[in-house]
């Protein structure tokens, strides 16, 4: 099996090849920090990857993608060079959660305690976020993502805060999270990364979980919530 995996969803652009030979499994990822750039650097960042790797379209068996939250506009752009990719090589779709790949992406670091809380910094004074399990066979999604004020964070959760790692931008409205101290520990500067995606989507292509490229959709989060306030 081998995933092509891009993701835009914050200030960096980052793409991964996973090549899952049955025994042993290779993951192939390139990052670069490139702020507003995301139109510029992705494609050519899968063209690299895909030469690098010795790998074409045609060996790929599916094209996966941060599909939010995040970024509007890098969502976007991610989203149509994905969608020009798989129809281009007539290959299915896997969207990843960008709050679950980063959830992945601390696990990898090895800063994964049994619950780990996503957060990406929203802007407009708000934040994604949501809780996942740790387990020996991967994450687990626990609820809903959410988007809310910073003083919500974790509301409706009961969770062992000491045994609790926090990951992401969200770090930056830290003094309006109460109480102080409420995790283990916060790495604030970790992003998803197009490796995690590709580890995720691995397991949902092989549970049939993929779709069209034009049945692909961008997670926005805050214009589905807009969309619940409106009167009947």
């Amino acid at each position: 099996m081998k995933l092509l995996a891009l993701d835009c969803s914050t200030e960096a652009c980052s793409v991964a090849l996973l090549d899952d030979g049955g025994d042993i499994i290779r993951v192939t990822e390139k990052n670069e920090a490139a702020p507003r750039q995301h139109t510029q650097r992705l494609l050519p960042l899968v063209d690299q990857l895909l030469v690098d790797t010795g790998t074409s379209l045609q060996q790929l068996d599916a094209i996966a993608f941060g599909r939010g939250p995040g970024s509007f506009t890098g969502l976007r752009i991610c989203l149509g060079a994905v969608q020009g990719l798989a129809f281009g090589a007539d290959l299915p779709v896997v969207p990843i959660s960008t709050l679950a790949a980063l959830a992945q992406t601390a696990v990898n670091a090895g800063h994964g305690g049994s619950t780990i809380v996503s957060t990406l910094d929203a802007r407009m004074d708000e934040i994604y976020w949501a809780v996942y399990n740790s387990t020996g066979q991967g994450i687990e999604l626990i609820d809903q993502e959410r988007l809310t004020a910073p003083e919500q964070l974790l509301d409706g959760h009961s969770v062992d805060r000491a045994n609790t790692t926090a990951v992401g931008s969200g770090h930056h409205y830290h003094d309006r999270i109460t109480p102080t101290g409420v995790f283990k520990a916060w790495y604030a500067e970790m992003l998803p990364s197009a490796k995690a995606i590709a580890q995720l989507a691995r397991l949902d292509y092989q549970q049939g979980k993929t779709c069209t490229a034009d049945e692909a959709l961008p997670t926005y989060l805050r214009d589905e919530v807009a969309w619940q306030k409106q009167p009947l």
